[in-house]
């Protein structure tokens, strides 16, 4: 059959519709590919995976090509992402993750670490994986002289034990907590971390549940907490049992969402202000005088990067894009990363993201306090965010030069990531600003917009949008 491989081999990770861009041979081929890649010959892979009804076949076909090249597989079997981040941690092996994360169950995906959990893009060695393997579909895997061994692994309670260990919760005031696992990871991972699936000692939390049932069809919603439409259940579950918050993962559990008391979201950006806060502390208690540096990406809000100075760390900002922190993280030694889209990366958890941990810190910083959740985190949200908006376009960059014509006069530009545009006038502490990226796989324009009223960013936001959909004459 032919594979059309940039189709499937995306800037960070695999991804593509099961039966006609991935099978067990395309698999197999990339299993090949990344062992010869990262030399494992001889070496521990480990693989794990999600619950989609494709995902043990192709765990099963990427541990045979991965054995067939020389490499010992571990298998961890059913996991969330930030599970297999935790299993090359300890292990110091590169690992495989078989999720399409968000995505509709007709979709099925890899992604890879490094040993240590340390990301591949296309730049860092993902490009070379899927040249390989479109040798090896072609030719078939050829096997080495000795091929590799074959082990089970089960790590759910050291992973659930291992976060307990950075997120203590045994002294937070008795919270009410209604998670919506999608019917994804979340509903292994939780009862494990946050109950008593892992005989573990019973936290002051009371969990209702909803959609625990692994389920790889997503039969209640799509496991994308981003989609405001994905959230509808949760806020409505939270105002019904009169929950303390809401949380929210996606389908391979490494991103998590939260809601207040009134089922209104907080934001991706106040979670990051919140957690930043927190580890900026943890490390000046525990490396007094050491120098701090907390990462967040161009999107998250302005308060993110002031918590960060008002805190006495150095604020990084970095472009979007998974592989991309996770070397900065490495690069900079910073404790602590934020996205907008509710990415999380930790340095005591080998620079990798993980939503469960945000989580914790969520809890342990709100239950330490008395106030409902909607008033104690708007001092995390004191500005409007239009939240990401996403334009089909037919030229990309047609629509991005209309839009930087027009605000020249009123803004000052960067091109970090897209294009960025500052507000030039300050005035009384008035001000705004908004990026416009391009999709790395569609043609989308993605806005986002903030500003120190909420009149102006409605005003900047509508009138930027109008600029990039634009039809031509």
């Amino acid at each position: 059959m032919s594979i059309d491989w940039d189709a499937i081999v995306k800037t960070y990770d695999v991804r593509g519709l099961v039966g006609s861009q991935l099978t067990p041979k395309v698999v197999e081929a990339l299993a090949a590919g990344f062992v010869d890649e990262l030399g494992a010959f001889g070496k521990e892979v480990i693989v794990g995976h999600d619950m989609r009804d494709s995902s043990p076949e192709f765990a099963d076909a990427f541990a045979s090509g991965a054995q067939a090249r020389g490499a010992n597989v571990v298998s961890i079997g059913l996991c969330s992402t930030d599970e297999s981040y935790f299993a090359s941690g300890v292990l110091d092996a590169p690992a495989a993750m078989f999720t399409a994360s968000h995505n509709p169950a007709s979709y099925n995906g890899i992604k890879f670490s490094r040993a240590g959990a340390r990301g591949i893009s296309l730049e860092t060695g993902l490009a070379s994986i899927r040249d390989r393997a479109k040798v090896y579909l072609e030719t078939g895997v050829e096997e080495v002289e000795k091929p590799g061994s074959y082990r089970d692994l089960h790590i759910l309670i050291q992973y659930a034990s291992y976060l307990r260990e950075l997120v203590s919760l045994a002294a937070i005031r008795p919270l009410k907590v209604v998670v919506d696992a999608g019917n994804g990871m979340g509903g292994m991972t939780v009862p494990a971390v946050l109950g008593t699936a892992s005989d573990l000692e019973r936290l002051p939390l009371e969990i209702i549940p909803m959609y625990f049932e692994l389920d790889g069809t997503f039969p209640n919603h799509e496991a994308n907490p981003l989609d405001p439409k994905n959230l509808v259940d949760l806020q409505k579950v939270v105002v019904e049992h009169g929950a303390d918050l809401g949380l929210a993962f996606d389908g391979d559990a490494d991103r998590c969402f939260v809601v207040d008391e009134l089922g209104q979201p907080v934001t991706p950006s106040a979670v990051a202000a919140i957690v930043a806060r927190r580890e900026i502390a943890r490390e000046k208690s525990s490396n007094p005088g050491a120098p701090v540096t907390v990462l967040h990406n161009l999107l998250t809000s302005r308060v993110v990067e002031e918590v960060i100075r008002a805190d006495g760390a150095k604020p990084v900002k970095t472009r979007v894009g998974h592989s991309l922190i996770k070397d900065e993280m490495a690069a900079t030694n910073a404790i602590f990363g934020g996205e907008h889209s509710a990415h999380y990366y930790f340095r005591d958890f080998w620079g990798a993201d993980n939503g469960m941990l945000a989580a914790m810190h969520v809890l342990a910083e709100f239950g330490s306090q008395e106030l409902p959740l909607s008033q104690f985190a708007k001092q995390y949200n004191p500005y409007f965010l239009s939240g990401e908006i996403n334009s089909t376009v037919s030229d990309v960059q047609a629509a991005k030069a209309r839009v930087q014509s027009a605000f020249t006069d009123r803004a000052d530009f960067d091109e970090f990531d897209g294009i960025t545009a500052q507000s030039k006038s300050a005035d009384a502490g008035s001000w705004w600003w908004f990026n416009v990226r391009s999709s790395n796989t569609e043609p989308l324009l993605r806005l986002n917009v903030e500003a120190s009223t909420e009149a102006d960013m409605i005003k900047i936001r509508d009138e930027a949008l109008a600029l990039i959909q634009l039809k031509a004459d």
